[in-house]
């Protein structure tokens, strides 16, 4: 279609966090009597879905150690539950098995869970969580595992069509979605966004939301935004920080039947995360990949045909502005999976399931991978600039968090959000920052 010359929301980015936002502000402004949705409009320099939204393994958790982010993705999971054959959602739960290590951090994260009726589970000692497992899964085999936390709700949602699902509800809701429109700058007027330069024309607009994934940083400095941003730590000391980091996703398939990982019952078993700091070996040659703590997802996919997951993302090691974004995901020559990774996943897997051993020879060898576009302290920003500019800046915990656009729309007319306070931009010079737990992964 014809790229509008002007609307009054225009969403930059087509992923999890535009779609939801395009279909939640449409439809608040239909309820509300403001409009008919059409004043809404997404565009997308490529298509639905082809950043990270459209890469993602599509893990649904609340295993957070964060009372913040646990409040957050209750919420989120609610929408996912609100239309799973639309999502293409499926509830069968996640489990997190742990090392004595965490164990203080996963019963915290139980506690917090009941405190706002997270419906868990929560298993303790090394006996009680070895019988647990063994109940679910006959052949496992993970060493020193002391507490488990099983959350009943979550899982997982096929990436690709869940977005479609999303697309088809903003499309509904009467707003637009625009693809093949690359943003080149914006135009400024008493300190405000008037307008949003494109190579297809410039398109004036009222409100303007940045929900581009790992593109933010080029978002943030068309936003005359600060590169650097100073952080007051917990010991009173503060330290100039760059605003993004990059880090490599970890990510691949075993290609093996997906029904030859069910449970005892023959049924889905939930998402699995295994943390664990037991001395990690090959599988093949027995060499020790490393003694220090590590962790591994993973579940049966028959959208991804094969037993489909990952571990902790690898930072760049580069300055943000001399990484290569472009090409994203499998299409990069730099930031795809290598041999270290399908080394340490495939033993991981063999260490906690005797049916995973001996079975690299069957992992897909296809490009998989992508880049995440992390905050100072690896959690969310969500707020407004230059008055009418609102970023999204999932800090790559987005695809899970379905529900944040519908919270956005809310703020975009006008109602602060409680759930979305602790993740303004102000928290770093406050001090204000987000716990941290002593899981591997980055964002936990």
């Amino acid at each position: 279609m014809m790229v509008p010359t002007q609307t009054q929301y225009l969403i930059i980015g087509a992923g999890i966090h535009g779609l939801s936002t395009a279909w939640h502000l449409a439809t608040e402004l239909r309820e509300r009597g403001l409009g008919d949705g059409s004043e809404v409009l997404v565009i997308d320099k490529t298509a639905v879905g082809a950043g990270a939204s459209g890469v993602a393994c599509g893990v649904i958790r609340n295993n957070y150690f964060q009372p913040a982010m646990r409040k957050l993705m209750a919420h989120s999971v609610d929408v996912w539950e609100s239309d799973p054959e639309a999502f293409s959602y499926h509830g069968v739960g996640y489990v997190q098995a742990a090392p004595e290590a965490m164990h203080a951090d996963v019963v915290q994260i139980h506690a917090e869970q009941q405190a706002i009726g997270y419906d868990s589970e929560l298993v303790e000692g090394v006996d009680a969580c070895h019988d647990y497992m063994r109940e679910m899964f006959s052949d496992w085999q993970a060493p020193g595992i002391s507490v488990i936390l099983h959350e009943k709700r979550g899982g997982y949602a096929n990436n690709v069509a869940s977005l479609r699902g999303l697309e088809e509800k903003v499309r509904a809701a009467g707003a637009s979605i625009v693809t093949g429109v690359t943003v080149t700058g914006l135009q400024f007027t008493d300190d405000r966004v008037s307008a949003v330069e494109t190579d297809a024309g410039t398109i004036t607009c009222e409100h303007v939301v940045a929900a581009v994934g790992p593109w933010v940083r080029d978002l943030w400095s068309m936003l005359e935004l600060p590169s650097t941003v100073p952080v007051r730590m917990p010991d009173g000391r503060t330290v100039d920080a760059p605003m993004w980091t990059y880090w490599a996703l970890q990510e691949g398939i075993l290609g093996i039947d997906p029904n030859e990982f069910m449970d005892n019952r023959g049924e889905f078993p939930p998402v699995i995360h295994v943390d664990s700091d037991a001395p990690l070996y090959d599988d093949v040659d027995g060499e020790l990949i490393t003694d220090r703590i590590w962790g591994i997802y993973y579940k049966p996919d028959f959208h991804f045909g094969g037993v489909q997951g990952g571990a902790s993302p690898e930072q760049v090691g580069r300055p943000a502005d001399m990484v290569a974004v472009d090409p994203y995901g499998v299409d990069s020559p730099e930031f795809v999976v290598g041999e270290d990774f399908v080394r340490m996943w495939t033993s991981a897997l063999a260490v906690c399931h005797k049916r995973f051993e001996g079975r690299r020879d069957v992992y897909r060898k296809e490009p998989s991978g992508g880049l995440g576009a992390f905050t100072p302290d690896s959690f969310p920003v969500f707020d407004s600039f230059r008055g009418n500019a609102y970023v999204i800046a999932d800090s790559n915990h987005g695809y899970k968090m379905i529900g944040v656009g519908a919270l956005v729309a809310k703020e975009l007319l006008g109602e602060p959000q409680d759930l979305l306070e602790p993740f303004r931009f102000g928290r770093y010079e406050a001090g204000e920052l987000h716990p941290t737990s002593h899981s591997p992964f980055p964002w936990s």
